[in-house]
């Protein structure tokens, strides 16, 4: 029964530790652009220029 308590203990220490560097990297800044580098893969690097012109 002792072990049950020590594994829980350090369970909610684990859990402490993984809150805490996530509340550090939200505060330094690291979720701030979610969305851009989903659609980053959609844009192409040289958008090719067309040499066909319509007199």
């Amino acid at each position: 029964m002792s072990v049950l308590v020590i594994l829980i203990a350090l369970s909610v220490i684990v859990a402490g530790i993984f809150l805490i560097a996530f509340i550090w990297s939200v505060k330094k800044g690291q979720y701030d652009d979610d969305y851009t580098p989903s659609v980053r893969m959609l844009f192409d690097d040289n958008p090719k220029k067309s040499d066909d012109t319509i007199s």
